[in-house]
């Protein structure tokens, strides 16, 4: 055995172990998916206050509730109360994870590996269900609840962790009680406490009463006034995040039946045959593609990096939003330099490489390629999602940028989120997995075989057990659109849209938390 082949070994069983342990790590992770339904969710509640033209009588009437449904805020107060459930379960398992007992406490010299991130967690978990619970109160108040609402709001004051928001979310439900009881008593910064602690409809709804209970008939006014237009935008948005995929989930099973029936019909013919069995003239050995994926890939970007950066005095804990999105741009930049150098080393004496590697053609199909692909893609992995979800139940975690994209509002560390997911990772990603990966495993593998293989790496390497199962999906279409059109253009399209499609929708919805 070589000593090259001796250190590859050694660089994959620490690949191996790292990705492992960050599946493993993620498992105890909330998704996002159910973040994204509740910034939904509060968007809806902000059109319900939508009033409209009064002159459309029952035919507004009409056309609101079937676009909001009959009961909206019923619907919101079941969907928090779901996410409580699941983020309660969640914590109980972060908490048995982190509870040591004595006997192995006093024997061990040092806290377990990772057990300060499981803390972190912790405390924020604790932190959003104090938040929920201050939301739901709100909710129940407008379901005519108010015995409940009291009761939620009690329960969460007489609580206690080692949260350092427990104190300000407790004292803004002394806020809440206090304005809901009978009679009504007014607290000194009873309006300070509900701006700060409280967003979107949850505050409107808040400060509202509050000015009722004052007396504020001006104020009152004004704050209804400004929740029409409010409302007004938050349908306009509902309307794009909903719509859209809509849109394009109608486009995707149509253009699907059309490819499979053209495939039964026309069969070698069809567009979906078109290069199906034709593998690529691969001149290099399975050492080399397992030496870009494991030393370029894994290793640069999961121990070299880190290694660099922790040498650094940087501290990416205490950044704000637009430093993480620097840190971010920077770090998968240099991944990439780091990657691609590896991959033009490994394949530098097998210049030059036959016809059909790396190719590039400006020609128009690759539009369609990729805008279709984009459209089949999405009833796809929209149906394996759902699937997913009911897998893993709310946890198994999320690419860490889309929390961040979701509650920022800086507009320059957006623009520099846009431009490493819509712009950066496709072109490095699919240069990797399907201009690189792919090909090399077609000398291995029928191009069906590849492209699943591919897909699934490409699945893990974003390293969140959620995501494995609508990321191989997402990879698949990738792959199919690759080896058909063998045009990297065609999946670098698509992999943008995708993403800028995603980075759209969690602006849209995080922007109606205002």
């Amino acid at each position: 055995m070589t000593i090259k082949r001796l250190i590859l070994i050694l660089l994959t069983i620490l690949a191996i172990a790292k990705i492992t342990l960050s599946l493993i790590s993620s498992w105890g992770e909330p998704q996002i998916q159910s973040r994204l339904e509740l910034y939904q969710t509060n968007l809806l509640l902000h059109a319900t206050e939508w009033k409209g033209d009064k002159a459309g009588g029952s035919n507004f009437t009409t056309a609101r509730d079937t676009f909001l449904g009959v009961e909206p805020v019923k619907t919101a107060q079941n969907q928090y109360e779901e996410v409580l459930k699941t983020d309660r379960n969640t914590l109980e398992q972060i908490a048995a994870k982190v509870l040591i007992p004595p006997a192995v406490a006093a024997d061990s010299p040092r806290q377990p590996e990772g057990r300060q991130e499981l803390q972190k967690s912790l405390y924020q978990l604790e932190g959003l269900i104090e938040e929920l619970n201050l939301r739901l109160g709100i909710l129940q108040i407008h379901q005519g609840q108010t015995e409940t609402a009291i009761k939620t709001w009690t329960e969460l004051i007489n609580g206690s962790n080692n949260n350092p928001h427990h104190k300000a979310i407790t004292e803004t439900a002394d806020v809440l009680i206090r304005l809901w009881q009978n009679p009504p008593v007014l607290v000194m910064n009873a309006q300070e406490q509900i701006e700060k602690n409280l967003d979107g409809w949850f505050r409107y709804v808040s400060l509202s009463k509050l000015y009722e209970v004052q007396e504020k008939t001006e104020a009152l006014a004004n704050i209804q006034v400004a929740e029409q237009e409010i409302a007004e935008q938050a349908l306009i948005k509902l309307a794009i995040v909903a719509g859209i995929p809509g849109f394009g989930f109608f486009m995707g099973v149509l253009l699907l039946i059309v490819l499979l029936g053209q495939l039964l019909i026309q069969r070698k013919e069809s567009l979906l045959a078109q290069n199906a069995q034709l593998p690529w003239t691969t001149p290099w050995d399975a050492e080399t593609t397992w030496q870009v994926l494991i030393v370029g890939f894994f290793f640069v970007g999961q121990f070299v990096l880190p290694l660099v950066f922790s040498l650094l005095p940087l501290n990416p804990a205490g950044f704000d939003v637009r430093e993480k999105a620097y840190y971010v741009l920077a770090s998968y930049m240099l991944m990439a330099f780091g990657s691609l150098l590896v991959l033009y080393l490994s394949i530098k004496s097998f210049l030059p490489l036959p016809e059909g590697w790396f190719q590039f053609k400006w020609k128009p199909t690759w539009i369609f390629w990729g805008v279709g692909g984009y459209f089949v893609a999405l009833p796809l992995v929209i149906v394996v999602s759902l699937i997913n979800q009911k897998l893993w139940q709310g946890q198994g975690g999320s690419n860490p940028i889309l929390p961040i994209v979701l509650e920022g509002k800086d507009g320059v560390a957006l623009g520099i989120f846009f431009f490493t997911a819509s712009i950066a990772a496709p072109l490095f990603e699919e240069i990797i997995f399907r201009g690189f990966l792919l090909p090399s495993l077609t000398r291995y593998f029928p191009v069906w075989g590849a492209i699943a293989a591919s897909s699934l790496l490409f699945a893990i390497a974003h390293l969140s057990l959620s995501e494995v199962l609508p990321l191989a999906t997402l990879g698949a279409v990738l792959g199919i659109v690759y080896t058909r059109s063998r045009n990297l253009l065609a999946p670098m399209l698509l992999h943008s849209l995708w993403n800028s499609g995603t980075l759209l929708s969690l602006f849209i919805l995080g922007s109606g938390s205002k």
